[in-house]
């Protein structure tokens, strides 16, 4: 069942704050407070729901072109070898925040990830990272 008080719910209200990249009628695209990965982002779709499985397949119509989007973006922007693309569904597969949401990790040739509950990013840094990430979106 889909929590409405979860924390990227609250990210949509506004009740909590985040680091844009991008938003239209459809996503918020935000970087992510504690990333693995230098330009970890996360996009949101706006229409709940508690994750892949309990989608609309219109709603994911309209989400996986954004996806695209910003990995293709991040990737320019980053300058990354490669982009991994994370979806977790349920507490067993890894999801630990129960409304649908995409992870878009850049990778980098010889380094590792770092793991997400590691350290909070630098807020400025987040800022910076999420400018540059914005400016590659077409």
């Amino acid at each position: 069942m889909y929590e409405e008080n979860n924390v990227f719910a609250k990210i949509l209200r506004g009740e909590i704050p985040s680091t844009s990249v991008f938003e239209d009628d459809n996503a918020l695209v935000i970087m992510d407070v504690m990333p693995v990965s230098n330009g970890h982002c996360l996009i949101i779709p706006k229409n709940p729901s508690r994750n892949l499985l309990d989608a609309s397949p219109d709603n994911l119509s309209l989400i996986m072109p954004i996806v695209q989007k910003i990995a293709i973006a991040t990737k320019k922007a980053m300058q990354a070898d490669g982009i991994i693309i994370q979806q977790f569904n349920e507490e067993s597969a890894g999801q630990t925040v129960f409304h649908l949401h995409f992870h878009v990790v850049p990778t980098y040739e010889g380094q590792k990830l770092s793991r997400h509950s590691d350290k909070m990013a630098d807020k400025d840094d987040l800022k910076r990272l999420a400018k540059l990430i914005a400016s590659q979106i077409k």
